[in-house]
């Protein structure tokens, strides 16, 4: 498998999986939870999604995909409360997929082609690995607000609890 095929693989797998980790902890969450603030300099898991949501949206869809760009990003950040958990999910999720679509059908030549997006001037590269790191850093911030409200392990790594199966045969 090609260097180019790797990374457009892992970028798209890893969206899929951050998006999927931002449900299970919404699914955790009230919506007065996902919606508050404890200071205005804040910004509640609703306002991140809906952040996510335009910034995949216009990097992506739009910087490499060719969507027109109608992002609002200072009303992201204004909302409060107004759009139910069920409709960020919905918004982020289906932004995500045609994202991960988009991604996995770049052909490998348009890589290094740059373009402007957000004033940035980057290559189609650059701007995928801007959106991964994006999107993981907040994610990340959403995990830990829910660990905060629930008190709960989000059993992302449950797995590397598990006890070792043992081979009978000598290694």
């Amino acid at each position: 498998m090609s260097l180019e095929t790797l990374i457009l693989n892992f970028s798209a797998e890893k969206l899929d999986q951050q998006c999927g980790r931002i449900e299970t902890c919404v699914d955790k969450l009230t919506p007065e939870q996902i919606w508050s603030r404890h200071a205005d300099n804040e910004n509640a898991i609703g306002n991140l999604m809906l952040h996510l949501a335009g910034n995949v949206r216009q990097w992506i869809l739009h910087g490499i995909g060719g969507a027109p760009d109608h992002r609002q990003r200072d009303t992201e950040f204004e909302a409060r409360g107004n759009v139910t958990p069920e409709e960020l999910k919905r918004r982020l999720r289906g932004t995500v997929d045609e994202a991960v679509a988009v991604i996995r059908a770049v052909p490998h030549h348009r890589l290094a082609e740059r373009g402007t997006i957000q004033k940035y001037d980057v290559t189609v590269v650059e701007a995928i690995l801007h959106v991964v790191e994006h999107f993981s850093g907040h994610t990340g911030q959403i995990i830990f607000a829910t660990k905060l409200w629930t008190g709960e392990d989000m059993g992302f790594y449950a797995y590397l609890n598990k006890p070792k199966s043992h081979s009978r045969e000598t290694p």
